[in-house]
């Protein structure tokens, strides 16, 4: 399986997730493909929305290019969601709890520009799925 396709299906898993606990929540296909800033999902009910770039690793690190933070924050600030970055590390090893949700604020950025999210990050600073949906 290509690492698009795993990225594909690890943002399908998440919507399902949202659909199945009372959000609607959509997929944007064209999410780094286009000229315009365009979250991985785009979810929400009454009471809020939220713009996120999902990401899957083997790893213990994850790595986001500084342009897909900027254009994840542009798009929220403009459409009014609040941006999350979600990772799921798939190191049954190390990890077990799934998805976390990692706010702007505690994105580490790298020497290089980009940003980087550590599962040691994730546990101490992220939110569960299960937290974020509350």
């Amino acid at each position: 399986m290509s690492k698009k396709s795993k990225g594909i299906g690890a943002e399908r898993e998440l919507l399902h997730k949202f659909w199945a606990n009372g959000f609607i929540a959509m997929r944007a296909p064209a999410s780094g493909a286009i000229k315009y800033p365009s979250p991985d999902l785009l979810v929400g009910n009454a009471l809020r929305k939220m713009a996120i770039e999902c990401k899957t690793t083997n790893s213990e690190k994850q790595y986001i290019s500084a342009d897909q933070i900027g254009q994840l924050k542009k798009f929220s600030e403009i459409f009014g969601a609040e941006p999350w970055v979600a990772v799921r590390f798939n190191m049954t090893l190390f990890d077990t709890e799934g998805w976390y949700f990692i706010s702007m604020d505690d994105l580490k950025e790298t020497e290089g520009k980009n940003y980087v999210v550590s599962l040691s990050l994730a546990k101490a600073r992220g939110m569960l799925f299960e937290e974020v949906i509350r």
